[in-house]
C-alpha cells in the first residue's frame, strides 16, 4: 500500500514519540491535515485560535514535559505568525520543531498567493531550516530537525510544499546524493567534567568565606546536588527567573529570585559575597551580581556558548550540572564558621515577613501582591504555574512561594506578552494529571488570552478533572510600562498609551464556557482561590487590582527615586495615590521584623 508524504511525516513523528501537534489549518498544509484525519488524530492535533498561540503552546509543552514541542502552520501568514513563539523558544533554550507548508513547487518564484521566502524568514530564529523538495529528503531532514532541537535546545523548521505533501513517498536509496537516516530513539548523553576541573572548582569554593550560588533552568534535575553543595559551603542560593522551580522557596537558605524582580536577600547576598558559583544560568543583569573583582567565580553550564559572559569567572566548566556537582561534593570542606549562612537565613526570614506585611496592605480595590500571596498559601504540591510578562511577573517572582514538586515558567529572555495562557495549555496537555495555574495581566489577556478561553473550553475533556485556573490581574493599565516610565524615564503615566478598555473577563469567560468569578474585595480573595483550586474543570478569576501598588526593586537607586519624583511633579494622574501606596509599602519593609 502506497504512503503519501504527509502520512510518512506523521508516522515518523510517532516514532519520535510525538503525541501532540499544536497548530491552525490552512491550504498550505491540507495534505498534512488530511493525513491527520486518516491517522485518527494520532498525533493529536490541538487547534489554537492563532498560530502564535500554537507556537507558545508548543514551548509550554516542551518546557514542562522535557520533550520536543511540535507546531504546525500553513504558508505565508500562518508561518509568519509562528515567529514570536519560536523566538521565545530560541531565547529560553527550548526544543521546538515547526512544520510549515509552502506554496506548490511549480509556483515558487512566481509571486504566488501567500508565497514568502520561508528559509530567509526563519533563518535567524531556527538553528536548522530545511525545505523539502523530494520525498527522499524526508527521513534525514525530519530526524535531523528533531535531533538538532533536542541536542541544541532550540527551534528548528521543516518546510514542506503543499503539492509534495500529497505525493507518494519514496525512500532514499543507496546511491549518489541520497542521504539515509537511522531510526529514531537516540538518547541525548551527559557531558562530564574532568577531574582537574572538579578539583580546581573545589579549591576556589573551599577558599571562600562568603559563598553565594546562582542557579538557573540549567540546574534543573540537580536539586539534591545543589542543596548538598550549599550545605557544605554554607552558601545561600539565589534563583534566576527561569530557575524558580529548581529549588523550593521553603528551604531556609534559598534567597529567592534575583534582579529587578528579585528579592532583598538575593541582592544583599550578591552585594556581600566573596565567592560565586553559577550553575545553569545565563542571567544577564550584571548590576545585580557582585562588583567585578569582588568575588572569585566558577560557572557550570552544559552550553559552552552561554558560559563566561556575564561575570569575570575564574573557572568555566562546560558539563552537566548534576554530574559536575556530584563529582565536586567529595572535594569540599564543611565550613565550621556559620556566620555567613546565619546572616543569609536571617535575611530570608525577614524578607518573607516583609512580603506578608506588604501583601496584606490595603489597596483600592485589591492589592495585587495579595493575589499571589493567597495563592502561595493554597498552592497544590504538584501544581504548574505560568506567568505572563508585565507586573504579574513581579508578583509571581517574589510572592508565589514554591514548594517541592511545583513547576513554573515565564518567557524569561524574550519577555513577550501573551505567553501564560498558551503555556498553560501546553503544560496541561503534557500533564493532564496536574493542576495548572496561569497568572495573567489584563493587557496580555486582552492581547490574546481571551480568544484562547475557547481553546481551554474545547479541550477540557481531554484532561483529568483537576484545576485549570486563569487568574487575571485586572488593573486597567499596562502596568509594568507605566512604572518603567516613572522610575526609569521620570515621565508621568500617559493614559492614552497605558490605559486599557474596561471589560468583564468573568463575563467573557462564562460566555465561552469557562466558569468564572469577579473579585473586587481582598476579603473575598481567599475564598475565590479555594473555589478555583477545588474545581474539576477550567475556571477564571477576574481580580480587580490596584495599579498603584509599587513593584519596588530590591535596591532602589537614587536615580530611580529622582525619576519617580519627577514623574509626580510633572502631573502623573495617579500621583497622590501612588505616593500613598509607595510610602506604605516602603514603611512595611523598614519596620517589619522577622
Amino acid at each position: 500500500m502506497s504512503t503519501d508524504v504527509a502520512d510518512f511525516i506523521l508516522d515518523r513523528l510517532r516514532q519520535w514519540n510525538v503525541t501532540h501537534i499544536f497548530g491552525y489549518p490552512g491550504d498550505g498544509i491540507n495534505g498534512l491535515v488530511s493525513a491527520l484525519g486518516r491517522a485518527d488524530d494520532d498525533p493529536m492535533f490541538v487547534q489554537t485560535r492563532h498560530e502564535e498561540m500554537a507556537a507558545f503552546a508548543a514551548v509550554g509543552y516542551a518546557k514542562f514535559s522535557g520533550e520536543v514541542g511540535v507546531c504546525l502552520a500553513t504558508s505565508g501568514p500562518g508561518a509568519i505568525h509562528l515567529l514570536n513563539g519560536l523566538y521565545d523558544a530560541k531565547l529560553d533554550h527550548v526544543p521546538v520543531v515547526a512544520i510549515i507548508g509552502q506554496t506548490a513547487r511549480t509556483a515558487m518564484g512566481g509571486s504566488y498567493q501567500q508565497e514568502v521566502d520561508l528559509q530567509a524568514l526563519f533563518g535567524d530564529v531556527a538553528v536548522y531550516v530545511v525545505e523539502i523538495n523530494a520525498s527522499a529528503q524526508l527521513p534525514f531532514a525530519l530526524d535531523r530537525a528533531i535531533r538538532t532541537a533536542r541536542s541544541r535546545r532550540a527551534p528548528t523548521v521543516v518546510i514542506v510544499p503543499s503539492d509534495l505533501q500529497e505525493e507518494e513517498y519514496t525512500p532514499p536509496e543507496h546511491q549518489f546524493k541520497h542521504v539515509p537516516s537511522s531510526d529514531p530513539g537516540d538518547v541525548v548523553g551527559v557531558v562530564t567534567p574532568s577531574d582537574a576541573q572538579v578539583r580546581r572548582a573545589a579549591e576556589i569554593l573551599n577558599d571562600g568565606e562568603r559563598v553565594a550560588i546562582l542557579i538557573g533552568q540549567g540546574a534543573r534535575g540537580a536539586h539534591d546536588e545543589i542543596a548538598g553543595v550549599a550545605d557544605v559551603t554554607g552558601a545561600g542560593v539565589a534563583k534566576a527567573l527561569l530557575g524558580k522551580d529548581v529549588l523550593p522557596d521553603d528551604l531556609p537558605f534559598v534567597t529567592g529570585s534575583i534582579g529587578l524582580l528579585g528579592t532583598r536577600p538575593s541582592y544583599e547576598m550578591m552585594r556581600d559575597c566573596d565567592t560565586l558559583l553559577i550553575v545553569g544560568s545565563n542571567f544577564p543583569y550584571t548590576q545585580f551580581l557582585p562588583e567585578f573583582g569582588q568575588a572569585r567565580a566558577v560557572q557550570i553550564d552544559d552550553d559552552g556558548a552561554s558560559i563566561g559572559m556575564r561575570y569575570p569567572t575564574e573557572l568555566n566548566i562546560v558539563a552537566d550540572a548534576k554530574a559536575t556537582l556530584a563529582a565536586l561534593q567529595p572535594h569540599l570542606r564543611r565550613r565550621a564558621d556559620t556566620a555567613w549562612r546565619d546572616t543569609v537565613e536571617a535575611n530570608v526570614r525577614r524578607w518573607w515577613s516583609v512580603l506578608e506585611e506588604q501583601s496584606t496592605l490595603s489597596a483600592n480595590p485589591v492589592n495585587p501582591m495579595r493575589v499571589a500571596w493567597e495563592l502561595s498559601n493554597r498552592l497544590p504540591a504538584n501544581a504548574i504555574v505560568t506567568a505572563d510578562s508585565g507586573s504579574s511577573t513581579t508578583w509571581y517572582a517574589r510572592c508565589v512561594r514554591f514548594t517541592e514538586g511545583v513547576r513554573g515558567s515565564v518567557s524569561g529572555t524574550l519577555a513577550t506578552m501573551g505567553c501564560a495562557v498558551p503555556y498553560a495549555l501546553g503544560a496541561k496537555f503534557a500533564h493532564p494529571d496536574r493542576p495548572v495555574i496561569a497568572l495573567v495581566g489584563d493587557g496580555a489577556m486582552q492581547m490574546n488570552g481571551l480568544a484562547e478561553l475557547l481553546t481551554v473550553a474545547r479541550y477540557r475533556r481531554e484532561w483529568d478533572d483537576l484545576p485549570f485556573v486563569i487568574c487575571v490581574f485586572g488593573n486597567g493599565d499596562l502596568n509594568q510600562v507605566t512604572w518603567e516610565l516613572r522610575a526609569m524615564g521620570g515621565s508621568p503615566k500617559f493614559e492614552e498609551s497605558q490605559s486599557l478598555p474596561a471589560v468583564s473577563y468573568a463575563e467573557v469567560a462564562r460566555a465561552m464556557g469557562v466558569e468564572a468569578r469577579t473579585v473586587d474585595s481582598a476579603e473575598d480573595l481567599g475564598a475565590a482561590w479555594d473555589w478555583a483550586l477545588s474545581a474539576t474543570g477550567p475556571t477564571l478569576l477576574d481580580v480587580r487590582c490596584d495599579p498603584e501598588v509599587p513593584p519596588i526593586p530590591p535596591h532602589v537607586t537614587f536615580d530611580q527615586m529622582l525619576n519617580m519624583a519627577r514623574a509626580v511633579a510633572k502631573g502623573d494622574p495617579a500621583a497622590r495615590h501612588l505616593t500613598y501606596q509607595t510610602i506604605k509599602a516602603k514603611a512595611a519593609e523598614l519596620f517589619t521584623r522577622s
